[in-house]
C-alpha cells in the first residue's frame, strides 16, 4: 500500500485530525465555510512523521526515558528533549517524500513565499489548545528551505515548553504525532487576533479585536501593543488605539525584518466597518465549530484571510438550558468547601439528592439565582445571606446587579420570593433536640443499609431513586432546619451585639469553643486517640510509615502491639471511614477504601503529641469558652441596662453552645448515605464486569445515574460515551470555578472592597480570631501533608475530611471559604485564627514562608 504523505489543505476537516493535526483539520474545516478564505496550502500528514521517527529507533529509548521523568524535573526534559529534537532535525526526508512536497510546492509555486507550520494531533483540542507549544516558520522561500523548515517543525513536537505541557495535560509523549501545514505567505496590511468570546471576563456575547499592521508575528512576540476593540451585539462597545512605530513585513529572498516607522501611528490598523466585518465572520466560524474560537486573521487587498482557528480553552462552561433568557448562576462548591471537578456519577447523584435544582458545568454544580435575585424582597434576604458567608459571593451578585437589565425585574409577590410560611419558628434551646436529630439519622442511615442488601440490577436503581426521596427528606426536616439556624443566628447575634455593646470583634468564636457535638471536631480528637494507641510501639510506627499499599492493616497483626493498633484504625475507620476529601463526589476514594491516607496524619500526631493530647485540648477549650463568657457577662452588667444584656446574653451562649456543633452533623449524615450507594453501586458495576458489559468497574463513575440505570436494564454500555467523559474530566482540572457565572459565560469571582488592611496584606475573610505568626504549609493534598508543631495551613479549600489535619497546626489560611464552611467552624473548634477566601493564596505564598495570620482582621501578611 503506498501511503498519502500530501494533502491538499482542502481535502481535510475536523474529523481528520490523526492525519493532519490539529491545525490542519481546523484549517480544512475552515474552508469549507462560506464566505471564509484560508490563504492556499497543502499538509505534509502524520504518515512522513511516523516514517521519519521509524528512521531513529533510538528516539523511542529516549521518549521511555522521558516517560520515567517528574514534571518538575525541568533540567532532565529540557536536556533529553534536546537530543530528541536534533536527531530528528539530522534525519533526511526520503527521495520519495522530498518529491512528494516538492511538486505540492509546484502546485502553489516554488519559488513562492511559504508558511511551514506545526500541526500536532495534541493540538487545537476543545479541551487543550497547545498554543504556541510548536514551531512555525513565516515567508520560507524555496524547496530546501521549505523541507529544512518541515524537519524542524516534526523536532518541534520535542520543545520543552510542549512536552510540560503535555504533562500537565495528562497526554503521552508517544500518543501523540505531528503533521505540518505549508501554506502561501499572505503579506498583509494588518493582522492579529479575534476573540468571539471575551477571553478575560469569559462573555460569550462580547468579541475582542486585537490588530496591529504586518505581520501578526509583531503581536504574538510581544514587539508591540495592539489596538483592541470590543463588540457586543454589533455596536463597538470599546476601543484603545496603541500609539506604536513597529511592525513585521516579510523579505522579498525570505525570512522577516522588525521595520520602525518614524513616525507616531494614529489611525487605528482596521477600521470600524472592517472590524465589524471581522467579527461576522468569527460569528460564522464560531457556529461551525460550535465553540469560542481564538482566530488568527490577516488583511490583505481589503480582504480578511484566516490562517488558524482554534477553540479557547480558558474559558469556564455555561451551564446548559432550554431559554434564551438571562440567567445567573452562584457555585455549589464554593459553599460546600469543594472546587474540584466531580465526576458524572458523583454530580448526578448530588443534583437527585439535593434539595434545589442544580445544574452542572466544568464538572461542578451550580444554582441558578435569577429569580431570587429578580424580586427586592428575595434579592435583599439572598444578599444577605451570601454575605454573611461570603462577602466576595456578594459582591459578585452586586456586580452582575449593576449590568443594566441583565437581571429581570418581578414583583414581590412574584415567583422566586419567600417560601410560603416565611421562616421556620425558633426551636426552644434543649439539648435533647440534638439528641434526638442525631438518632433519627442514625436509625434511616441504618435502615438505608439493611434494605438495600437484597437489591440489584435494575431492582436496585428502583430502591435507590425512592432512597433519594428519604434522603431529601432528611436533609428538610424541619426540626434539623431550626436547629441549624438557631445556632447561626445565635453566632450572628452575639458578634453584632458584642461588637456593639463592648468593642468585641467575633465574639462567638471564643464562646463556641469545644462546643459538644460537633461531629467534625469529634474525627479530629479522635485520631489524636488513635495516635496514642501507636505511640507505644516503634516497630508498628516503623511498619506505618513504609507502607505501599491498602491491606497494610492485615499485616499490622503479625507486630507486637499491632492488634490493638489495627483495632484502633478500624474503630476510627467504622465510625468514620466514609469521609474523605471532596466527599461531596460520591465517586472519590473514602478512607475505609483506602485507609493509607490517614497513615501520615497519624505519625505526625505521634511524633508531635503527648498522650492524652485530645482530652486535654478539648478541656482547654471548654475553659477558654467559660472564662470568656464570665469576662463578657461581667463587663456588661457593668454597663447601662446591664442586666438585661447580660441575661440575654448568657441565653444566647446557651442557645449557641447548645445547637452550634450539631450544624456539622445533617453533612455526615449525607456523607454516610452516600457511602453505602457507592457501596451498592459497585457491586453492580462488578456484575457488569463480569458479564463483559464494562471494562472495568470505575467506568461507572463517568456515567449519570440514570445512563448506568439504562445499562443495567440493557446490559450494553457506549464505550465512546466513556472515553468522551474521561478526556472531559481530565480537562475540567484545568478550570478555576468563578463564584458567580451568567449566561453570557461572564465569570465574576467578587472583591472585598476594604482599605483597612497594610499594603501588601493578602486580603480575605476574617472567621477564626486571634493571631498568629508561624512557616506557612502550602498543601494541595491531605495525603501528601508534612506539618511540625506550630506550622500554618494554606491550601485552597478544607472539607470535613481536612479536620485532623487541624489538630497539629497554629493557623488556616484558605482560597475558598465564608463564615460558616466547615473549615471556619472547626477553626473556630479548636481554636485557630483563621482568614479565608484569600484569592490565589496558594499561588502567592510560598511553601516555608513565614506568615502572620490576622483572624479578627481578616487579612494575612507574607514576612521577610
Amino acid at each position: 500500500m503506498i501511503e498519502q504523505y500530501v494533502w491538499d489543505l482542502q481535502e481535510a476537516d475536523e474529523t481528520q485530525v490523526a492525519v493532519v493535526g490539529g491545525k490542519g483539520a481546523h484549517l480544512g474545516g475552515l474552508s469549507r465555510i462560506e464566505g471564509v478564505r484560508v490563504p492556499g496550502g497543502f499538509c505534509v500528514t502524520t504518515d512522513a512523521f511516523r516514517r521519519i521517527m521509524a528512521e531513529a529507533p533510538s528516539v523511542g529509548d529516549r521518549l521511555d526515558q522521558l516517560s520515567r521523568l517528574a514534571p518538575d524535573d525541568r533540567e532532565a526534559i529540557r536536556a533529553l528533549s534536546a537530543r530528541i529534537r536534533r536527531t530528528i532535525e539530522g534525519i533526511a526526508p526520503p527521495d520519495d517524500l522530498a518529491a512528494a512536497i516538492t511538486r505540492a510546492l509546484a502546485r502553489f509555486g516554488r519559488q513562492a513565499a511559504y508558511a511551514v507550520r506545526s500541526s500536532a494531533t495534541a493540538e487545537d483540542l476543545p479541551t487543550a489548545s497547545f498554543a504556541g507549544q510548536q514551531d512555525s516558520y513565516l515567508n520560507v522561500v524555496g524547496p530546501e528551505a521549505v523541507l529544512r523548515h518541515i524537519s524542524r517543525c516534526w523536532a518541534s513536537l520535542f520543545t520543552e515548553r510542549a512536552v510540560t505541557y503535555r504533562r500537565r495535560n495528562g497526554i503521552d509523549d508517544r500518543t501523540v504525532r505531528m503533521a505540518v501545514v505549508v501554506q502561501r505567505m499572505v503579506l498583509p496590511h494588518a493582522s492579529g487576533v479575534l476573540f468571539t468570546a471575551d477571553p478575560v471576563t469569559g462573555n460569550r456575547k462580547t468579541a475582542t479585536v486585537e490588530a496591529g499592521l504586518g505581520l501578526g508575528e509583531a503581536l504574538v512576540s510581544g514587539l508591540v501593543n495592539p489596538d483592541v476593540h470590543q463588540v457586543r451585539q454589533g455596536e463597538i462597545v470599546a476601543r484603545s488605539v496603541a500609539v506604536e512605530r513597529r511592525a513585521v513585513r516579510a523579505l522579498p529572498d525570505g525570512g522577516t525584518r522588525e521595520s520602525v516607522s518614524g513616525r507616531r501611528r494614529e489611525q487605528p490598523a482596521l477600521t470600524d466597518a472592517q472590524v465589524l466585518r471581522l467579527v461576522e465572520l468569527g460569528r460564522r466560524i464560531e457556529a461551525h465549530f460550535g465553540s469560542p474560537q481564538d482566530i488568527e486573521w490577516c488583511l490583505a487587498d481589503e480582504d480578511f484571510q484566516i490562517v488558524q482557528s482554534r477553540p479557547i480553552t480558558t474559558l469556564f462552561p455555561v451551564p446548559e438550558r432550554d431559554d434564551q433568557e438571562n440567567h445567573v448562576y452562584v457555585s455549589v462548591g464554593h459553599g460546600q468547601m469543594m472546587t474540584d471537578p466531580m465526576k458524572s456519577l458523583g454530580l448526578s447523584v448530588w443534583q437527585l439528592t439535593a434539595m434545589a435544582p442544580m445544574h452542572t458545568a466544568g464538572g461542578r454544580l451550580f444554582v441558578d439565582v435569577t429569580r431570587r435575585l429578580a424580586s427586592p424582597a428575595s434579592r435583599a434576604g439572598l444578599l444577605d445571606t451570601m454575605g454573611r458567608g461570603d462577602p466576595l459571593m456578594r459582591d459578585a451578585l452586586e456586580t452582575v446587579l449593576d449590568h443594566d437589565g441583565f437581571v429581570p425585574s418581578l414583583p414581590d409577590a412574584g415567583p422566586g420570593g419567600p417560601p410560603a410560611g416565611g421562616a421556620p419558628a425558633p426551636v426552644e434551646t434543649d439539648p435533647a433536640v440534638v439528641t434526638e436529630l442525631i438518632e433519627r439519622s442514625r436509625a434511616s442511615v441504618a435502615a438505608l443499609e439493611r434494605d438495600i442488601r437484597t437489591k440489584s440490577g435494575p431492582e436496585l436503581f428502583d430502591f435507590l431513586l425512592d432512597a433519594f426521596e428519604e434522603h431529601k427528606r432528611a436533609l428538610g426536616d424541619p426540626l434539623s432546619l431550626q436547629a441549624i439556624m438557631a445556632g447561626m443566628e445565635a453566632t450572628w447575634w452575639l458578634n453584632d451585639k458584642l461588637s456593639e455593646w463592648l468593642g468585641e470583634k467575633n465574639a462567638a468564636d471564643t464562646l463556641t469553643l469545644s462546643a459538644p457535638g460537633n461531629i467534625t471536631s469529634e474525627m479530629g480528637l479522635a485520631l489524636l486517640d488513635v495516635a496514642d494507641v501507636i505511640r507505644p510501639w516503634p516497630e508498628v510506627v516503623a511498619f506505618l510509615r513504609d507502607v505501599e499499599d491498602e491491606g497494610f492493616l492485615d499485616e499490622l497483626a503479625k507486630l507486637a502491639g499491632g492488634a490493638e493498633a489495627r483495632d484502633a484504625i478500624e474503630a476510627y475507620l467504622d465510625r468514620y471511614g466514609m469521609r474523605c476529601a471532596g466527599e461531596i463526589d460520591l465517586t472519590r476514594p473514602r478512607w475505609r477504601e483506602r485507609p493509607s491516607t490517614l497513615l501520615p496524619v497519624i505519625l505526625d500526631n505521634v511524633r508531635i503529641f503527648e498522650p492524652g493530647a485530645a482530652e486535654r485540648r478539648f478541656e482547654q477549650g471548654r475553659q477558654q469558652a467559660r472564662k470568656k463568657e464570665q469576662d463578657v457577662l461581667s463587663r456588661l452588667r457593668a454597663l447601662p441596662d446591664g442586666d438585661r444584656k447580660a441575661d440575654e446574653t448568657a441565653r444566647m451562649i446557651d442557645r449557641v453552645r447548645t445547637f452550634i456543633g450539631y450544624r456539622e452533623y445533617p453533612k455526615y449524615g449525607i456523607v454516610s448515605r452516600y457511602f453505602v450507594y457507592k457501596q451498592a453501586l459497585l457491586e453492580e458495576a462488578e456484575r457488569l464486569v463480569r458479564a463483559d458489559v464494562l471494562s472495568e468497574k470505575e467506568d461507572i463513575f463517568h456515567l449519570t445515574f440514570q445512563e448506568l440505570h439504562d445499562v443495567a436494564r440493557s446490559q450494553r454500555v457506549d464505550d465512546r460515551l466513556i472515553r468522551r467523559r474521561k478526556e472531559a474530566f481530565r480537562s475540567y482540572h484545568a478550570l478555576t470555578p468563578p463564584r458567580v457565572l451568567t449566561s453570557d459565560g461572564e465569570a465574576v469571582t467578587g472583591a472585598y472592597r476594604r482599605d483597612d488592611a497594610p499594603v501588601g496584606a493578602l486580603v480575605g475573610l476574617p472567621v477564626s480570631a486571634g493571631t498568629v505568626e508561624g512557616r506557612a504549609r502550602v498543601v494541595l493534598d491531605m495525603a501528601e501533608a508534612d506539618l511540625e508543631a506550630g506550622d500554618i495551613l494554606v491550601t485552597t479549600f478544607t472539607d470535613p475530611s481536612w479536620s485532623p489535619l487541624f489538630v497539629g497546626i497554629t493557623g488556616l489560611v484558605t482560597e475558598v471559604g465564608g463564615q460558616m464552611t466547615h473549615g471556619a467552624v472547626i477553626a473556630r473548634e479548636y481554636g485557630l485564627p483563621a482568614v479565608v477566601g484569600v484569592e490565589r493564596a496558594t499561588r502567592l505564598i510560598r511553601d516555608g514562608q513565614r506568615i502572620r495570620v490576622h483572624g479578627t482582621e481578616g487579612y494575612v501578611e507574607i514576612l521577610p
